[in-house]
């Protein structure tokens, strides 16, 4: 249950440090960090302007404003979706409820892909959402092609709103994983797949819930859209081309055995040593 609290003018460091109580009791993660996001979002200013003026004093339609905001983000709202925007890899993204909100897990995936591309090497995102992956490549390497699928309508204005955001020169396409491309058109396939197990719905937070279950599920044991990505992949790589994949915190088994049979196959950790990253080329002799 929301608690409610009566909107009233107050200081920046009043309202702080009664949002900051009670986010705390939703209980959210860093309250005072988030509270001071959702006032900087109501007044147009940073966090650190809220640092130098803590005796500014709100007016009433700015307090009723950040009440209405702290609720939301009481009930679960994720601040992302709140505030529109999540900043990747250095870059602001809009986020809504029709995509993930990206993840600094997925910034590894970047930095594998950007360590093995060869100059106007052709690139395709699979399962885009906001646009993060496809969007950043050719931010960072604008001599790649940078192609991206999603199957969701919604998403897909999601992140062609982020190329246009960043003026990133990425084809955008509609259908399922690669479905929509011919027989050996890349060099690089990426993803972020969905890879949470229905079984580890329960143990989510109520934050992650909040976020599109066709990105996230992906059946019993979390494998099933790399059951069917492995072999696209294989399908639309040219021979040697890099597939990577973002991987679940225990994708990793039975990942590894559906690659069985593609080359140089590695994978990175993460900061916590969790496998996040595997990486596999398409055999230059495939029997296909």
């Amino acid at each position: 249950m929301t608690v409610a609290v009566e909107p009233q003018t107050a200081t920046v460091e009043a309202q702080l440090e009664q949002a900051s109580h009670q986010l705390a009791a939703a209980p959210v993660e860093e309250p005072r960090r988030t509270a001071e996001s959702l006032l900087g979002f109501v007044m147009g200013c940073e966090r650190s302007h809220l640092f130098a003026h803590p005796e500014r004093e709100l007016s009433l339609k700015e307090a009723e404003q950040f009440q209405l905001l702290v609720e939301r983000r009481f009930s679960g709202e994720p601040t992302q979706y709140i505030l529109g925007v999540r900043e990747f890899y250095g870059r602001d993204f809009e986020v809504n409820p029709a995509v993930l909100i990206p993840r600094p897990e997925t910034e590894l995936l970047i930095e594998a892909v950007l360590e093995q591309l060869p100059e106007f090497a052709c690139v395709l995102d699979v399962g885009t959402g906001s646009g993060c992956i496809a969007v950043t490549l050719a931010c960072e390497r604008p001599s790649l092609k940078v192609h991206a699928v999603d199957i969701s309508e919604p998403a897909l204005a999601v992140a062609e709103n982020n190329a246009q955001r960043h003026q990133a020169g990425v084809k955008f396409r509609r259908g399922d994983l690669t479905e929509p491309f011919a027989d050996e058109s890349f060099d690089v396939v990426v993803s972020n797949p969905p890879y949470v197990a229905e079984r580890a719905r329960p143990a989510l937070s109520r934050e992650v819930r909040r976020e599109p279950e066709l990105a996230l599920f992906a059946g019993l044991d979390g494998l099933d859209v790399y059951r069917r990505l492995i072999p696209d992949a294989g399908r639309v790589l040219r021979p040697g081309g890099l597939l990577a994949m973002e991987l679940g915190h225990d994708s990793l088994p039975g990942v590894l055995a559906l690659l069985a049979g593609w080359d140089d196959v590695e994978t990175r950790p993460d900061l916590a040593g969790i496998a996040r990253i595997a990486l596999a080329r398409r055999p230059r002799f495939a029997q296909r």
